[in-house]
């Protein structure tokens, strides 16, 4: 058995094999059907919201410093060229 980031699915296919092809073309044959593989994503996701909500937020007051040296710094990136 292993676990496959839904994140990094690009798309699943039935030939009549269900294929899970990744963003970077790796693929895998699966033995779910398209819709239960689709069920399953649609519940991670679920579960991944429902925690999230029941997170609290943290305050930025118990984390808020007078010295400058921990302010974070914010750092342009740049795309490169293909």
């Amino acid at each position: 058995m292993f676990a496959l980031n839904p994140d990094l699915v690009e798309r699943v296919d039935c030939t009549p094999d269900t294929v899970v092809t990744l963003v970077d073309g790796t693929k895998y044959v699966i033995s779910e059907s398209v819709p239960e593989f689709i069920d399953s994503v649609r519940h991670y996701r679920a579960s991944l919201i429902a925690q999230a909500s029941r997170m609290e937020p943290v305050s930025t007051a118990a984390h808020s410093s007078s010295d400058d040296d921990l302010d974070a710094k914010v750092l342009p990136l740049h795309r490169k060229e293909r």
